[in-house]
């Protein structure tokens, strides 16, 4: 195994963990605006009050790119466990 194949392993794995957080912290980000911006205009500063909205997006939107996620982390293992061989040799 060469250092590199080593690193660009890394970076396909790199890739692929940020392609699989990219949606569920992006939901998370403009609930989390949208919460603050409706605090600000109601004065209310309820630290605990954008928990529930960013749990409930969060779920929707494993909902909505599960299975884009799902095949995504697949097709990477795939590729993983298939190219063991011309690694180690």
């Amino acid at each position: 195994m060469t250092p590199e194949s080593v690193m660009t392993l890394g970076r396909q794995g790199v890739e692929v963990t940020l392609l699989l957080a990219a949606p569920l912290l992006l939901a998370a980000l403009a609930i989390g605006l949208v919460v603050s911006i409706f605090q600000a205009a109601t004065q209310i500063n309820e630290m605990t009050l954008s928990f529930i909205p960013k749990m409930v997006g969060i779920f929707v939107m494993l909902v909505i790119a599960g299975p884009w996620m799902i095949t995504v982390i697949t097709t990477f293992m795939q590729h993983v466990f298939t190219s063991i061989p011309f690694m180690v040799g």
